[in-house]
């Protein structure tokens, strides 16, 4: 999910995300320092779709869809072994990064309209962000330190809906993989 600041975020704004708790050890603080959406309810994640729909758009048939579309797929793990930079980024990249992607492919395919971070880049590759900044050497820090605590699994059973109401973000809905 973009951590851009909360006034680029119009209220009702929602994404789909994949929570990585195993991630907060290593990743909370540096999150906490250079990540704003830290501090607006975003836990460490994997962003399927950001944005998706305005919630205003979320109804019924648009949950059952979801729920149709994302329990479609299999639980499975992802592997986070090293750090990633995109410019003024840093993040851990998950592997593979395959099922993230068929997740992103399924529901975009439904609602063409919600293209990952827009349709601002050719390839939204799937990462779990750990901080913002101008600074290189901020990035150099970190990822020395992140290092250590590397690398890490966990088991993606579930996508969270999360909407924006224009101070923090909430849980809105849970979509279980079933396969």
């Amino acid at each position: 999910m973009a951590s851009e600041g909360s006034a680029r975020h119009p209220a009702g704004r929602t994404a789909l995300v994949i929570k990585v708790p195993e991630a907060e050890p290593l990743v909370g603080e540096w999150r906490r320092r250079f990540d704003p959406a830290a501090a607006t309810g975003v836990p460490a994640h994997v962003s399927v779709l950001y944005p998706f729909l305005d919630h205003a758009r979320i109804d019924g048939p648009v949950i059952e869809a979801l729920r149709e579309s994302l329990g479609a797929h299999a639980p499975f793990e992802l592997s986070f072994r090293r750090c990633g930079r995109f410019p003024a980024m840093l993040h851990l990249v998950p592997e593979p990064d395959g099922p993230l992607r068929a997740l992103t492919r399924g529901v975009v395919d439904r609602w063409p309209e919600a293209q990952p971070y827009g349709g601002r880049y050719a390839d939204a590759a799937p990462h779990l962000t750990v901080a913002y900044s101008p600074d290189p050497g901020v990035f150099d820090t970190i990822e020395t330190a992140l290092t250590a605590g590397l690398p890490f699994t966990t088991r993606v059973t579930a996508v969270q809906l999360v909407s924006w109401d224009g101070a923090q973000w909430h849980d809105a809905e849970t979509f279980p993989l079933r396969g």
